[in-house]
């Protein structure tokens, strides 16, 4: 009997296995055939591009992951490239009357990201004479700014504009990692090298504020003054209306100040739209995508080409965990060798690195400058700097042929550090762990786990920390032909705009991707050219076979952390405090947390 109700109970129990296997393959199945189908909406006679502003600006859009869309995840994301492109192709496309701008739940992106798609709008009214419309329950600040080109903007009777200037608000750890018996070892080259400072400190220092006050005025001045120009306000006005803090007030104010134009509920844009289209009542408007008008468009072939290669995000070497393997960072072997192709394919005349990066690995830095090198002797290699271009960012643009920087672009940061856990209180003191030691030479145990470092061991960090810098203002210098003492004097870890880094010979020029590019082809000599985008973007079904399962679950970590994501992610590196190479950085801070 007993072995009758084990074989019972074995086929039960492998039935339902079976039916839940099936299930998830029919779940994944759909969503397969729901990604995989590639059809767009046809544009005709009077379409209108809809952009939806929701989620965050990233620098390339890129298909959901069917883990994220499995737990709910969002299914598209808002790539800049996908908008810059779409917004160019409608105001060359007939078809298209005008563009409508609806905003959702948008938590926008870098004041330079934002600053480059507001320029793409502009151009686009200018260009082509034709109309934006936009409609919104809740602005948030960067919603606003970019919506306040619309020739209508329109507000939900309930609803609100969120205008309250530029803060950063960084938190500081030091006194809870106290409580847990963790402290960190720093050795550092630069005044202004704040990224430690979370970590050793409970407020910022007077550089570091001086130099977030410094940049963070100096993006708002521009946002006040772009904002102004485009809805007939002055500084004053705007400044008035942050000062007093016009989000908490009645709708009708934001009217009476011509911070919007009209109080509206959706049906009421709908019924604007189709006057505005001359449509018949109860006949729909004909909403079409950026990615529906750039399917649209007609794209010739030529056999010259000009690489845009997008580096973007942390500067990583090729370690064994999850971040390092994410699309979302530069990871330094793959960087190396994409380069590489790049330079050995002779239809690729020119290539734009696409920077948009707070830095990261010095080593890994130190390498892709070396590879940008190479590059850059067999053709014209032209840098155009996106939200931030930092630290290790700066590093690998440094060399370029020419480089290009939005306003707002942060970037500079020219400083090193080294940032090296100290867990002995919490092993020895707190957990009573116990170690020894048998050792045969005087520095076998460098880095151990079980004490902090000695004085002699303190020293060795600190050379090679300085060494570190002396290189990196030696690639400034020799590639913006500036002494190194000069370079040293704008450096010391200082964050500068854009603006303000054109003044300094950091950069060239202030201008876009667009503008790169044309300077780009200029340095190659060509007149007709076709883009290509690098590297390639794999496929979802290819991310979701390489990526490791942690991958995912980090990303859901980050967004519950929030703010408190940086400490435990620095604490990943107690596993690497032997190898002072990889702890060693060229970085912004961990979160520059400006809102």
């Amino acid at each position: 009997m007993k072995k009758f109700l084990k074989q019972v109970l074995a086929t039960v129990v492998g039935i339902s296995l079976w039916f839940l296997l099936a299930i998830v393959i029919c779940i994944v199945s759909v969503i397969c055939m729901s990604i995989g189908d590639s059809s767009t909406t046809a544009v005709k006679n009077g379409s209108v591009m809809r952009i939806t502003l929701n989620g965050v600006l990233s620098e390339r859009s890129q298909e959901a992951d069917v883990m994220s869309l499995l737990m709910g995840g969002n299914t598209e994301g808002l790539g800049l490239d996908q908008l810059l492109a779409g917004i160019d192709a409608a105001a060359k496309n007939d078809k298209v009357e005008g563009i409508y701008l609806e905003v959702g739940a948008f938590d926008g992106g870098t004041p330079a990201m934002l600053q480059e798609l507001r320029q793409a709008l502009l151009k686009y009214k200018q260009d082509s004479g034709k109309w934006i419309i936009a409609y919104g329950d809740i602005y948030t600040q960067g919603a606003y700014y970019l919506c306040s080109v619309a020739d209508k903007v329109m507000l939900n009777p309930e609803g609100m504009v969120d205008w309250h200037g530029l803060a950063s608000q960084p938190m500081f750890y030091t006194d809870l990692l106290k409580k847990v018996g963790v402290k960190f070892q720093v050795f550092k080259v630069g005044k202004f090298k704040s990224a430690v400072e979370p970590y050793i400190a409970t407020e910022m220092s007077e550089p570091n504020r001086q130099q977030v006050t410094s940049f963070l005025s100096s993006i708002w001045e521009q946002m006040v003054e772009e904002v102004g120009e485009s809805r007939s306000l002055t500084a004053e006005q705007l400044n008035l209306m942050a000062d007093t803090f016009i989000t908490m007030q009645p709708s009708q104010m934001l009217v009476d100040y011509h911070m919007v134009d009209t109080l509206t509920y959706i049906d009421g844009v709908r019924t604007f739209l189709r006057n505005r289209l001359n449509l018949e009542e109860g006949k729909s408007i004909r909403f079409v995508s950026p990615a529906d008008v750039v399917a649209d468009a007609d794209t010739d072939s030529h056999d010259d080409k000009i690489a845009v290669f997008y580096a973007s995000g942390e500067i990583v070497q090729q370690v064994a965990n999850s971040i390092a393997s994410s699309e979302e960072n530069i990871v330094q072997d793959e960087v190396v060798r994409e380069l590489r192709k790049l330079r050995e394919n002779e239809d690729i005349k020119a290539v734009v690195m696409r920077v948009n990066s707070p830095g990261g690995s010095a080593f890994a830095s130190e390498q892709i400058w070396r590879e940008l090198q190479l590059l850059k002797e067999q053709k014209p290699v032209v840098v155009s700097m996106g939200g931030m271009a930092a630290s290790g960012g700066y590093y690998i643009s440094c060399g370029a042929s020419k480089i290009f920087a939005e306003p707002t672009t942060l970037t500079g940061s020219i400083g090193i550090f080294g940032l090296i856990p100290d867990a002995s209180e919490l092993l020895t003191e707190k957990l009573e762990l116990h170690f020894d030691v048998v050792a045969t030479n005087r520095h076998s145990d460098f880095g151990a786990m079980g004490r902090p470092f000695n004085a002699e061991e303190a020293a060795l960090m600190q050379a090679y920390v300085e060494r570190g810098y002396d290189l990196f203002t030696r690639r400034v210098a020799e590639g913006r032909g500036l002494p190194q003492d000069s370079v040293d004097a704008i450096g010391q870890g200082r964050v500068w705009t854009g603006e303000q880094a054109i003044q300094l010979g950091l950069v060239d020029q202030l201008g876009n991707l667009e503008d790169a590019l044309a300077e780009a082809a200029k340095l190659a000599n060509l007149t007709e050219y076709e883009r290509v985008n690098y590297p390639e973007q794999i496929s979802w079904i290819d991310r979701m076979m390489q990526d490791k399962p942690e991958s995912y679950f980090d990303a859901r970590l980050h967004e519950a952390l929030g703010n408190l994501y940086p400490m435990v992610s620095t604490l990943q590196m107690l596993q690497y405090q032997r190898v002072p190479q990889q702890c060693v950085f060229t970085r912004l801070p961990f979160e520059l947390n400006i809102r």
